[in-house]
Formats: C-alpha cells, structure tokens, sequence
C-alpha cells in the first residue's frame, strides 16, 4: 500500500499548517519495540538473491515509510507489484522482496525484532 502526498487526505488546513492523516495505514499490533531506519538504495539494487533462505525467500517484517527520493518496485508473496516513487508515504506487510529503479533514500520504521533478523541474514550473505 502506498500514497503520495496530495492523496494523504487533509484533516486541518488553516493558514501556516496543513497536516494529512491517513486512517488504517496498516496494523503494528502485537510487534513490540520498532526501530527507526534509514536506508540509501542505489539504481539496480535486487535484494531478492539475498533472502533466500528466509521464509519464503522473502522479508517477513512489515514496514512503514517514506521514499523521499527515487523508485522502488517491491513484489508480494502472491506476485502483485507496486511502484513506489519519491514522495509517496508505504507500508509493506510481511512477505515482500524490493528492487530499485532510481537511487532511493528511504526511511523505514520496522519491528526491531522481525527486520534485524532479516537484516541479520542479509549481512551474512553478503559476506558469504
């Protein structure tokens, strides 16, 4: 699920502050502690070759964020796609790989748990 910024719906707009609030922005419940991440992704970026292994080769931490720059694709467990560009607002549920299209910069928040699992996993294959 993704959003751009004018589809955030406007819940206060007077003069010197707007803010936007979109209701139902996915579910945290039962996850604990949540890290705060900043991840820079550059064009061609594929961490798909890097889950294997995980539960279904795939990232099994949900993720709520903000592209500020870039696109990134990122396939779900069931095959669907989405685009996501700079700009837009996401949460990614359990069971999703990512790939880059343009230089990203990302900010995540992720149940610390779940993704430094995975991002556990994604070290050790990096360093083989």
């Amino acid at each position: 699920m993704h959003i751009a910024k004018n589809n955030v719906p406007e819940r206060i707009n007077v003069p010197g502050a707007i803010a936007r609030q979109e209701w139902d922005f996915g579910d945290a419940t039962g996850y604990g502690k949540m890290a705060g991440e900043y991840f820079s992704l550059g064009a061609g970026t594929d961490i798909a070759p890097l889950l294997k292994g995980l539960e279904g080769d795939l990232c099994q931490s949900p993720h709520w964020g903000f592209l500020s720059e870039g696109e990134v694709t990122v396939t779900y467990s069931d095959g669907k796609e989405e685009t996501i560009n700079g700009g837009d607002l996401f949460y990614w549920p359990p069971g999703h790989t990512v790939r880059v299209a343009k230089d990203a910069e990302l900010i995540l928040f992720s149940p610390q748990k779940e993704h430094c699992e995975v991002v556990d996993h994604l070290r050790k294959q990096l360093v083989g």
